[in-house]
């Protein structure tokens, strides 16, 4: 069909013009409106009209009696009634397909130069005074005759052919299928596809136009529901299917993870325990008698009678068993019970803890290995000297009177002494309470505990060389010149004798330090896994035999004494403590809390496993808080050394600090060049001493 546009100040004026270049009647055309006329304000901003005409094919003859009355259109009546809505072409310029006839216009004066964009084609009119220029944006390709232009800005000429390409990207929905390293999670990732039609906006005539692209983008989310199955069936997932998460992966508009399978943790059971019926800590009951503490009065021991329900031993309690995503069952930790000793005056009644004696009850618990005891006293009325002889009891001791000279007072449970210490030796397991003054005496209390701290910071050196040791002989007897020397079949002690002369000088040095503080204390060690040990270290590093030894038997031997390591960090008895009034030219030890409440210490050593706490001076002396010191007034006059340690996680506080004197918190020292009041030091992030 033949088409022409044409342009005018008004419709009729534009259509009568298109009738005349197309010689034709406006029953032989069909007529389109592409824009109507605009007057503007006083002839500014006025636009003409722009119609369409298309000539109707020639319709085949047909009789008379096949033809239909022909309604005549009234054009402009049909112009008028056309709605404003469907126009909205004012701000759109005229624009031609390739294919289309040229653009007649009444007049041609505001199109030259110029260049526009309509129904994703360029366009352009030419002008010997101006040259319309476009820009290519990103994500667009301008071809010209078929060549694609490289300028980012070019000139366009009307008489060239110009295509503008742009590229629709259509990306596929992605998804991926995971089991975490337990078996306990199967997760479903899943990113939905999307597909973005791009598009060239129509856009007015100009002499220079960017060339820009609109974006439609619109979710094409396509899982296959069967493909995720058999993936799932591929990682044998066969149970905890969670069908509502699946759905939702199904569903998703955005990238998501969902868990789409899930299996069942084991549930932990229960240690065995003991439910404990009576009090078992002693109670601070410190009264002032005209603002003096009464020393006498301040711990109450609980004690109980002959017949009395100690406590109620529990049996462990198992856990659940737990399931796989591929059922593969999961057992729960297996569960210890407690290892009771029943000690003097105790009982066991099915799963009661009796008491047969009456006294004070005493529970050592390291672990899972639980002793309990009932303490028998003691009570010593007068003087411990050489007319009573030394005193040695398997419970609590209490001394009216006071210690003399060179003796000794020993006792598995606590001590009492209502007057002075002088140049005596006091031992207790318990706690040590003394009313009267400490005088160049040695003062031990919870001396077991302190072993078991003691040993097992050796064990830790211990075990680190072992540690390397094994590591060392694995590295050696993979190599093909040991399985080709005579080592490969004489065993391993020969490899150790060349380790420990060679590359572990100060092993054995330790090994028997462990030994011979084991044997010196066995008495005071409940536990037989510190005597074993003792025995395997001799036997495989100190004698070295000629017996086999295999590296199985090394590695358990490192495992043991991990578990007395774990063993030994057990916190402080709260009754093994030490509380006096005073102490001079002393040594005080200690596994809990040592607590000096009169006018102080001089020229003293105190080493305290739990707080040290200091009430009046300390001149002299070398004093340790493994929870932390704190204290009144420190150091002398006359330069006598006094040095306050604590580990490097704990503080150091005094009320005064006197020149001369020094603190050690870790491996950092600092001495007092003049004296300070109100010190609380500790370490910072820096391993550095800081005040605040």
């Amino acid at each position: 069909m033949q088409s022409i546009v044409s342009k005018g100040k008004d419709i009729n004026d534009a259509i009568k013009l298109g009738l005349d270049l197309l010689d034709a009647t406006k029953k032989e055309v069909n007529i389109e409106i592409i824009q109507n006329e605009k007057k503007g304000f006083l002839g500014i901003g006025s636009k003409g009209a722009v119609v369409k005409l298309t000539r109707l094919e020639q319709t085949p003859s047909v009789s008379k009696n096949d033809q239909q009355p022909i309604e005549e259109v009234d054009l402009e009546q049909l112009v008028s009634d056309f709605p404003e809505e469907k126009i909205g072409l004012d701000a759109t310029p005229i624009t031609r397909n390739l294919d289309e006839p040229p653009v007649f216009e009444a007049k041609t004066d505001s199109l030259e130069g110029k260049v526009w964009v309509r129904n994703g084609q360029l366009y352009c009119k030419s002008s010997p005074t101006q040259f319309p220029l476009v820009t290519v944006n990103e994500g667009i390709k301008l071809y010209k005759n078929n060549q694609r232009v490289s300028e980012k800005t070019t000139i366009i000429s009307e008489k060239d052919v110009y295509q503008i390409k742009v590229e629709n990207e259509e990306i596929a929905t992605s998804w991926k299928v995971t089991i975490d390293k337990d078996k306990l999670k199967v997760l479903l990732h899943v990113e939905p596809g999307y597909k973005i039609t791009r598009t060239i906006p129509d856009i007015v005539a100009d002499h220079h136009i960017d060339l820009i692209v609109e974006e439609i983008k619109e979710i094409q989310h396509k899982l296959n529901e069967a493909e995720v199955m058999q993936r799932l069936e591929a990682l044998q997932v066969k149970h905890g299917f969670n069908l509502d998460e699946l759905k939702k992966a199904m569903e998703t508009k955005q990238a998501s993870t969902f868990e789409i399978a899930s299996g069942k943790s084991p549930t932990p059971g229960k240690d065995g325990w003991i439910e404990f019926k009576i009090e078992l800590d002693s109670q601070d009951e410190q009264k002032e008698r005209t603002g003096q503490v009464d020393y006498r009065e301040m711990k109450t021991i609980p004690s109980v009678d002959r017949g009395k329900l100690i406590a109620i031993l529990h049996p462990p309690i198992p856990g659940q068993i737990g399931y796989t995503v591929t059922n593969e069952p999961i057992p729960a930790k297996q569960t210890v019970p407690i290892i009771l000793k029943a000690g003097n005056g105790i009982v066991l009644l099915d799963d009661k803890i009796v008491s047969t004696e009456s006294g004070r009850p005493r529970i050592e618990q390291r672990g899972k290995l639980v002793k309990i005891s009932i303490m028998p006293k003691l009570t010593h009325v007068g003087n411990v000297d050489l007319s009573s002889g030394n005193i040695r009891f398997m419970g609590d001791v209490e001394i009216i009177g006071e210690v003399a000279e060179n003796m000794v007072v020993e006792a598995e449970g606590g001590i009492i002494i209502h007057q002075a210490v002088n140049f005596a030796t006091i031992t207790a397991s318990g706690a040590i309470t003394t009313f009267g003054n400490v005088v160049g005496s040695e003062l031990s209390a919870g001396k077991n505990n302190l072993l078991v701290t003691e040993l097992g910071h050796l064990l830790g050196r211990i075990n680190q060389n072992i540690e390397k040791i094994i590591s060392l002989i694995k590295q050696l007897t993979q190599s093909p010149a040991f399985k080709s020397s005579d080592f490969s079949r004489g065993g391993l002690q020969p490899l150790i004798r060349i380790l420990l002369e060679k590359k572990f000088k100060n092993f054995p040095p330790l090994a028997k330090q462990y030994v011979e503080i084991v044997r010196r204390g066995e008495k005071y060690l409940d536990d037989d896994r510190w005597r074993e040990v003792s025995i395997s270290l001799s036997q495989l590093f100190l004698s070295l035999t000629n017996e086999v030894t295999s590296l199985e038997r090394i590695e358990q031997l490192s495992y043991k004494i991990s578990e007395l390591q774990e063993l030994s960090d057990t916190p402080v008895e709260p009754n093994s403590f030490i509380t006096i009034p005073n102490a001079q030219n002393s040594r005080l030890y200690c596994s809990g809390n040592v607590l000096i409440l009169g006018q102080g210490c001089i020229n003293t050593n105190i080493h305290a496993g739990g707080a040290l706490k200091i009430n009046g001076i300390i001149r002299g002396g070398e004093v340790y808080g493994r929870l932390g010191v704190e204290m009144n007034e420190v150091g002398a006059e006359s330069g006598t050394p006094t040095i306050i340690s604590v580990p490097s996680d704990q503080t150091i506080k005094m009320n005064k600090a006197m020149e001369g004197t020094v603190i050690k918190i870790g491996n950092v020292k600092y001495t007092f060049n003049e004296t300070k009041y109100r010190v609380h030091a500790r370490l910072d992030e820096n391993e550095r001493i800081v005040f605040e």
